[in-house]
């Protein structure tokens, strides 16, 4: 467990963990899970376990199927049409609003991040990839203030995250395309809405790259 995870209390360490496995495409969208043999993956506790399964079920990273099994959903084009649809409101407001809030002052984490981004497309790491890419979003969307946005924006990568892990395997990093530069270009220059326009266009790219698996 890492050190930042650790300071939290258990129930919400363990649910991070599991929210982690979920995010960056550890468990497979289909795969079947129990309480116990997610206990046993993360070496935590049943009662912590539990409530970590039942809120992301409650967020829709989860589903519930018979016998106390869950799984993440397989992804079908509608529901990704949806997701799409919320995103791309959603994540550019978010965007707006942290250039808005003088959020040049988050610039040098999200060159640092940017360039973990670019080092795992390069060797291929795609877990890297996942990691680095949401911290660079959340990083720019935090500094919007706006959580009720922001909890929407999570939920909707929750729901996203296992496909684009599906898709990147399939694939591998070597054509994933970020707009970065742009959008920390615009942030340096308090061009709010070229921002917002970057994210804009950052997304799409991801879609796209995910709806690869229902254009075949």
């Amino acid at each position: 467990m890492n050190r930042l995870v650790a300071k939290r209390p258990e129930h919400e360490a363990i649910y991070v963990q599991v929210k982690e496995l979920i995010l960056f495409g550890e468990v497979v969208p289909g795969q079947p899970l129990t309480i116990h043999g997610l206990a046993d993956m993360i070496g935590a506790g049943i009662t912590p376990v539990r409530e970590a399964m039942r809120r992301l079920t409650a967020e829709g990273a989860l589903a519930a199927r018979e016998n106390r099994r869950v799984e993440v959903p397989l992804m079908t084009s509608d529901r990704l049409a949806q997701i799409d649809l919320v995103r791309l409101t959603v994540e550019p407001k978010l965007a707006f609003l942290a250039a808005n809030q003088a959020a040049s002052a988050v610039i040098p984490d999200l060159e640092r991040l940017d360039a973990r981004v670019d080092q795992a497309i390069h060797t291929g790491d795609i877990r890297g990839y996942l990691v680095a890419n949401f911290r660079f979003h959340f990083t720019l969307y935090d500094a919007a203030d706006a959580p009720i946005l922001r909890r929407i924006a999570e939920s909707l990568w929750l729901q996203a995250g296992p496909s684009l892990r599906v898709v990147c395997g399939r694939y591998g990093t070597s054509n994933l395309k970020d707009l970065h530069q742009q959008a920390i270009a615009a942030l340096r220059e308090g061009a709010p809405q070229d921002v917002a326009d970057a994210i804009e266009g950052d997304i799409r790219q991801g879609l796209d790259f995910v709806r690869q698996t229902f254009d075949e």
